[in-house]
């Protein structure tokens, strides 16, 4: 059989030289002829797929690298990536169906919560004290909000493997790198190690999606051994917080992992009712805390401080503040210093009821539509989605630049996957033998 596929091989290999050879024209002649360009090739599809693998190397392996190093680089890179991937959709017009699209997200239930927000935020100008520093802030919201869409509409629909598997290898090499900085003790090199610690924080946001790529492609083994290592770059910051939002987003993975339903529906209600009902948090967690932690923790003192904030004034609790009112509140006096950061006190204190309702609207139609159709995808984004809750509910800065954008790079990140996922199996080869 060996002799007959490398005669076979042989003859169709040598049959066009022995055509050309019992021919009249002569073997000299083609060399030195002009080739014609191929009617097919299409400069413009061409760099179109140079700058969308430049955008996505920049938001899967750049932002995660450099954030690191530079607290402001995800602020610089994210609009920088969907620059490029914008250009490459009006290059090549992967771009289809927009206002399609559009539609679907604003007149989603979602979407509507999300508008209702937007423009209570904006009427919450009129009656904050900080005119100027919240409409710098504003503007800041509106810019994040217009490049995930921008992002989400330039995204191709369908997403090739090749692009997608830069994501777990940037947050591996991310997270070795943190953890050789912090074992060499040059994790506060800059900044007081704010970069380090916002990097780590990046990396906890974007473990999710990567372990949710590695897992929709069956690799599985890949998926915890990146885990793992992002879990010991956490371990290794100074500030514990990022290690405790891998924690909650784990714990969610694995119950919504082995009950998609009830993990998904667990984690909205549990997103949504907290926020909704913050403000009797302080009066039910205040006998608790004491009992635990003692009457001079830091924590008690906080609570009471809130209960303070409560009673002082219930009728701020429909309207609000005023947008930017808990941050330059303290600054000026306004807010107590003992006054809790998170999202559940800031929420209530700057926008009241009306933001409060929104946002709990918000967040528990978002979670429900976690992985669209593909239910493999559920976990992860449900984890993500704690994951962040919780990270703004311990303190983090979450009216800072640099977390609406990271938000926002882990939510085109999850959209880049779920139209990865059109192929589920890889096609065989099949080897028939020559007759």
């Amino acid at each position: 059989m060996g002799e007959v596929l490398h005669d076979t091989y042989s003859f169709y290999h040598f049959s066009p030289l022995l055509s050309r050879l019992t021919s009249a024209q002569p073997l000299i002649a083609e060399p030195f002829m002009a080739r014609s360009v191929s009617p097919l090739a299409d400069p413009s599809a061409d760099a179109a797929a140079i700058l969308r693998r430049l955008g996505f190397a920049t938001l899967f392996f750049a932002i995660p690298m450099s954030a690191l190093f530079a607290r402001r680089a995800v602020v610089i890179l994210a609009p920088l990536a969907v620059i490029l991937l914008v250009l490459a959709a009006a290059l090549d017009g992967s771009a289809k169906h927009l206002g399609q699209k559009l539609g679907a997200v604003v007149t989603s239930r979602g979407g509507v919560a999300g508008a209702v927000l937007l423009l209570w935020t904006v009427l919450a100008l009129i009656w904050t004290p900080f005119l100027s520093e919240a409409s710098e802030r504003l503007l800041n919201i509106v810019a994040m909000a217009l490049m995930a869409l921008a992002g989400y509409l330039a995204l191709p629909d369908r997403m090739r493997s090749a692009n997608l598997y830069i994501l777990p290898v940037g947050v591996g090499l991310a997270a070795l790198t943190g953890m050789t900085m912090a074992l060499r003790g040059s994790g506060g090199f800059n900044q007081d190690g704010q970069s380090f610690e916002r990097g780590m924080i990046l990396l906890v946001l974007l473990l999710w999606p990567a372990v949710t790529w590695l897992h929709s492609r069956g690799r599985n083994l890949e998926a915890m051994v990146l885990a793992i290592i992002v879990a010991l770059g956490a371990l290794f910051a100074d500030d514990t917080l990022a290690l405790q939002g891998l924690a909650v987003g784990a714990l969610i993975f694995a119950v919504t992992a082995f009950s998609p339903r009830f993990g998904t529906r667990l984690t909205a209600l549990a997103m949504a009712g907290l926020l909704l009902f913050a403000p009797a948090l302080p009066f039910l967690l205040k006998p608790l805390a004491e009992s635990l932690l003692g009457a001079k923790a830091p924590l008690v003192a906080s609570l009471e401080t809130w209960r303070l904030v409560v009673l002082d004034d219930p009728l701020r609790l429909i309207t609000g503040h005023g947008l930017e009112t808990s941050l330059r509140g303290r600054l000026h006096g306004l807010v107590p210093p003992a006054a809790p950061h998170g999202i559940l006190f800031e929420v209530w204190y700057e926008l009241g009821l009306v933001g409060a309702v929104a946002g709990a609207v918000l967040l528990y139609r978002s979670v429900l539509g976690a992985g669209g159709h593909r239910p493999i995808l559920g976990p992860g984004i449900v984890a993500a989605f704690a994951t962040a809750f919780a990270l703004g509910c311990s303190g983090i800065g979450t009216a800072q630049v640099w977390w609406f954008t990271a938000l926002v790079v882990v939510v085109l990140v999850f959209v880049a996957i779920e139209r990865g996922q059109f192929r589920t199996k890889r096609p065989k080869a099949i080897l028939r033998p020559i007759r």
